[in-house]
């Protein structure tokens, strides 16, 4: 590879990165907090299907 090449790669780089904004702290922080709520209902909503699912398939393997 040709060294000028990397050179103005890394250059761009440089220059995009400075394009950047970046979020404050208190949007992080309610964004996260938000993940980690959606996280806990989507596990709770998981294990009540699994309960139920295997309320299902224990009442049919005791018709059956």
């Amino acid at each position: 590879m040709d060294t000028q090449k990397i050179v103005e790669y890394f250059k761009g780089i440089k220059s995009e990165w400075g394009k950047i904004t970046w979020p404050d702290r208190k949007q992080v922080v309610a964004q996260t907090i938000i993940v980690l709520v959606i996280v806990v209902l989507f596990t709770i909503y998981t294990y009540g299907l699994d309960l139920l699912l295997q309320g299902i398939t224990k009442a049919l393997k005791l018709s059956a």
